[in-house]
């Protein structure tokens, strides 16, 4: 899932024609703003979605069927508060920082719930968190080097995850929970096809980051040098200019 923008928080955005919402949310922004509302209502539906995931033993579909509701609803508000924030200028540090917590808090319990029912193998559950775990920890070894984009397979990724997911939470039978299953299959080729993409262009940007640093640092040495030269060579005039005065004094 894509994270709020890293723009410098405050200022105006872009007003909406005509709207309401428009004319209050790029007035500032402030903590309390409607993107930052709804990730706050994502990370209030993590615990009451595993709530209703866990009630009578997790089996019952009706139960099943409130907590695809509240993921469903974390889902959406994913797409809402990443949009009005991109839009109108909405970036605060708390949505820099609970936006993506948000996202693979949702994402996380809705795995571990299903692995733990015996609904979805261990192992798929394993190598999504992992590859979402791990692109974080990239993003922070990069992230004075610049930003890497979300791609368009990334995009995909986060929408086959969350409708497989979905899919698995409901308590399908039948052609649909075989449809589930290559859903599933095709998400998860996507996150591992997708995580190793991110680790060439996190190596990469690191590289063409680090060969800048150095050659900024060998321009700065440049510009410093003939500065040293320049008072190297007054020092050894004055030097000369005082031993020529010693000898005239004898």
């Amino acid at each position: 899932m894509t994270g709020v923008p890293a723009s410098a928080a405050g200022g105006s955005g872009r007003p909406a024609p005509g709207g309401k919402l428009g004319a209050a949310a790029v007035n500032q922004a402030s903590l309390w703003n409607i993107a930052n509302i709804l990730t706050m209502v994502r990370l209030v539906l993590v615990p009451g979605f595993v709530m209703l995931m866990l009630q009578d033993g997790g089996y019952d579909p009706a139960w099943r069927a409130w907590a695809w509701a509240a993921f469903a609803v974390a889902m959406i508000t994913d797409i809402f508060d990443g949009h009005l924030a991109r839009t109108y200028n909405l970036v605060t540090d708390f949505g820099k920082i609970a936006d993506p917590i948000a996202d693979k808090a949702i994402m996380g319990a809705a795995l571990l719930c299903l692995s733990a029912l015996g609904d979805l193998p261990w192992w798929v559950t394993g190598v999504i968190l992992f590859r979402e775990l791990g692109i974080t920890v990239l993003r922070f070894w990069v992230i004075r080097h610049g930003v890497i984009p979300a791609s368009r397979g990334g995009k995909m990724k986060t929408l086959l995850q969350g409708v497989a997911v979905g899919m698995y939470v409901l308590a399908l039978t039948g052609p649909l929970a075989t449809a589930r299953f290559w859903v599933m299959a095709v998400a998860v080729a996507l996150t591992v096809l997708t995580g190793l993409d991110y680790v060439r262009q996190a190596v990469v940007l690191r590289r063409a980051g680090l060969a800048a640093e150095r050659a900024e640092q060998a321009e700065r040495a440049e510009q410093v040098e003939p500065a040293e030269r320049v008072a190297e060579r007054t020092g050894q005039a004055e030097r000369a200019g005082q031993d020529s005065a010693e000898e005239s004094s004898r």
